[in-house]
């Protein structure tokens, strides 16, 4: 199964237009370098106080399909 690892540090302040309704996906970058436009609900598990951060892992199928988004560390 396909998977990207993603070091995310989003502030809560950088995550408020999702909650605003001004904006729907985030775009992250991956550590081997590819972008990867995100649904923000399936960061939204995550959020705390301060924000999203923490290393990711993105599985996902050979066709592309989200399979899951788990916390590394």
């Amino acid at each position: 199964m396909p998977s990207l690892v993603l070091d995310i540090a989003l502030p809560a302040e950088r995550f408020r237009s999702v909650y605003q309704g001004r904006a729907n996906r985030v775009l992250l970058v991956s550590r081997d370098g590819r972008k990867v436009s995100l649904p923000a609900h399936h960061l939204r598990p995550f959020l705390r106080h301060d924000g999203i951060y923490g290393v990711f892992e993105l599985e996902f199928s050979a066709s592309g399909e989200l399979l899951g988004l788990h916390q590394l560390r």
